[in-house]
């Protein structure tokens, strides 16, 4: 157990942003946490300094990512077909297969150390996931899991027409975690058509906006899944800007 434990998370909303700079400082602020917990196993427990958590939500570009157990005959698109598509393609150091990011989604990193809540990669998931199954039911959504298969799903339950509205896909190092999920909430779905999503071909995506019949407004939908988020890891999420607390 972590001697000190922090259970204040530092939200910020980085907007529209290149996929490959949020990347970059995604693996800034976690090789931070991770230099704190090497400096604090070194130093006497008086001297320990609790570890940040940090909770990043944006939105990308057209972008397809392959995580490490992907395959790329995934992709169904040559590097002339991302060309005139407008997108970009990255291998990356997260779990999963090949997923896309674009306009109308909250994509959400959260870089936690674990240590300040819980030593349980399964348990992280499955509250991640239970944030979106909450903040969907504010909206009358019916949304939850299909045993095998990690995200988030509509039609879980008689599987007639199973559609995934989230997907997840993470990486956890000294129990400091990276990536996350991407929450289809106004995006353009024709994108999913280059790709076999998540590497499953027999099920469809699926949007908010596309159940719902109307677009979103996106930051209404945040509000609802940060409040959910520190409701679940008993947690204090704070806004820098305006330090709204959740």
């Amino acid at each position: 157990m972590h001697v000190l434990q922090n259970k204040e998370i530092q939200f910020e909303h980085l907007g529209l942003i290149d996929y490959q700079a949020a990347w970059d400082y995604q693996e800034q602020l976690f090789a931070s946490l991770v230099d704190l917990k090497v400096q604090n196993r070194q130093a006497a427990p008086d001297a320990q300094q609790p570890t940040p958590n940090y909770l990043l939500f944006c939105s990308h570009p057209h972008v397809y990512t392959l995580g490490k157990s992907g395959h790329e005959e995934h992709l169904l698109l040559n590097a002339e077909g991302l060309k005139a598509k407008g997108a970009t393609f990255y291998k990356i150091n997260r779990g999963g297969d090949i997923t896309y990011h674009g306009p109308g989604q909250i994509v959400g990193y959260p870089i936690l150390d674990l240590d300040n809540f819980f030593t349980d990669i399964h348990k992280y998931l499955r509250y991640l996931e239970e944030a979106v199954i909450l903040t969907l039911a504010e909206y009358g959504v019916a949304a939850g899991r299909i045993p095998g298969l990690t995200g988030v799903w509509l039609d879980y339950e008689e599987q007639r027409n199973p559609r995934k509205i989230c997907a997840m896909g993470v990486k956890c190092s000294r129990w400091i975690t990276m990536h996350g999920f991407a929450f289809n909430i106004n995006a353009d779905l024709d994108y999913f058509n280059n790709i076999i999503p998540c590497g499953i071909s027999d099920k469809q995506v699926t949007s908010l906006a596309r159940e719902l019949g109307h677009e979103v407004p996106q930051a209404a939908v945040e509000e609802k899944l940060i409040r959910h988020l520190a409701a679940l890891f008993g947690a204090t999420i704070t806004i820098a800007s305006h330090e709204k607390r959740y």
